[in-house]
């Protein structure tokens, strides 16, 4: 019975990782495709503040979207650490503190996205302010939430990177999947650097995020559907 106990633990462990991983995808697409880029108009703060007080169901439920991501974050760092520390204990432990600053970073930044809300509801201290002006502090606010969570997306390159390189290692999983996840870690790391540094070109890299989504969304799916190999 132990035996068995010991030889299905990293299927478990793999499945609920997938799951989890699940979440992340859909809740991170959400939240910054179906939410964000549907009522935030970087330029136009009166149109913006305009869009979020007409839907304020939906950016709040854009916080809770991220905030349930941040929590699957913190979880499935854990859970690959359990996965692939027999390849490296050194990296895995490496790659679970690159993502867990990301997550801590992430959820920290959500006080600047609710930031944006507060002063569009008129608290007292917003009264100080002119109508435009708190249209444009609240864009101010959305802008350093777009900028932290590319900052916290730093670190979950580095996480990726060495994430990826622990799976090619391990016989857990195919080569290939890690290869994927380490792509993946280069177009953000991309990403983030072009934002801070050369924020003109944004635009142009947009659609490289294909990468990512095709590779974290294949290593999910394996998690999902076939776990890991289990040697005898």
């Amino acid at each position: 019975m132990t035996a068995r106990t010991a030889e299905t633990s990293p299927l478990i462990y793999a499945r609920v990782a997938g799951f989890l991983y699940l979440i992340i995808i859909v809740f991170g697409i959400s939240s910054e495709v179906f939410i964000r880029s549907s009522l935030i108009v970087m330029g136009d703060a009166s149109t913006t503040a305009t869009n979020i007080m007409k839907s304020e169901g939906l950016f709040r439920f854009g916080f809770v979207a991220d905030s349930i991501m941040v929590l699957s974050d913190v979880a499935i760092a854990i859970l690959f650490y359990i996965l692939l520390k027999s390849v490296s204990k050194t990296l895995a432990l490496t790659a679970a503190a690159f993502r867990l600053t990301q997550a801590a970073i992430l959820g920290f930044n959500l006080l600047n996205y609710y930031a944006a809300l507060l002063l569009l509801n008129g608290v007292e201290y917003a009264t100080a302010f002119k109508s435009d002006q708190l249209n444009a502090l609240a864009l101010l606010f959305l802008d350093m939430h777009r900028h932290g969570y590319d900052l916290g997306l730093i670190f979950f390159g580095l996480s990726n990177i060495i994430l990826g390189t622990l799976v090619v290692k391990s016989h857990h999983f195919p080569g290939i999947l890690g290869y994927g996840l380490i792509a993946a870690a280069v177009v953000y790391l991309t990403g983030s650097f072009t934002l801070f540094l050369f924020p003109d070109y944004v635009a142009l890299i947009e659609p490289i995020y294909i990468v990512p989504l095709i590779a974290e969304l294949s290593f999910c799916l394996w998690l999902l559907i076939k776990g890991v190999k289990v040697r005898p």
